[in-house]
């Protein structure tokens, strides 16, 4: 079974995504990026507070699939001055630090709107996804 999760982002209809997919015990969220509640860039020029929107966005997305930071498994940090790849690390370790997903962080030219400076992916699973329905056949 596959379960869309939107955010309400004004990207998802214009390129054609979800905020987050669920397949069976697997949840992949989208890149997500610092929108500001409302629209707009949130904390303008500042990675630390970019970084706490997009993984507070993520947190809602996978909330909404029925799991939590602790499902997280992988985490992907995209930057657009891989130099101040600290403030966006020391964002990441607040929210992360008993969980301690695999994680990636790279430098990329840009990212859609210009104000974002990082933008993040997460790969989860549910460590107790619910029992497969019961198979019919004979």
């Amino acid at each position: 079974m596959r379960t869309l999760i939107p955010s309400g982002s004004p990207f998802e209809p214009k390129i054609g995504f979800s905020r987050a997919v669920r397949v069976g015990n697997f949840v992949a969220v989208s890149g997500t990026a610092p929108i500001a509640p409302g629209g707009g860039v949130a904390a303008p020029g500042d990675v630390y507070g970019q970084t706490k929107r997009c993984l507070q966005i993520i947190e809602e997305a996978i909330g909404a699939a029925g799991l939590g930071l602790k499902h997280v498994i992988r985490t992907r940090v995209m930057l657009t001055d891989i130099s101040r790849w600290q403030e966006a690390a020391r964002a990441h370790g607040e929210v992360f630090a008993g969980i301690k997903p695999a994680s990636t962080f790279v430098e990329v030219k840009g990212l859609i709107e210009r104000g974002w400076l990082v933008e993040i992916e997460a790969d989860c699973v549910d460590d107790n996804p619910p029992p497969p329905e019961p198979y019919g056949g004979a």
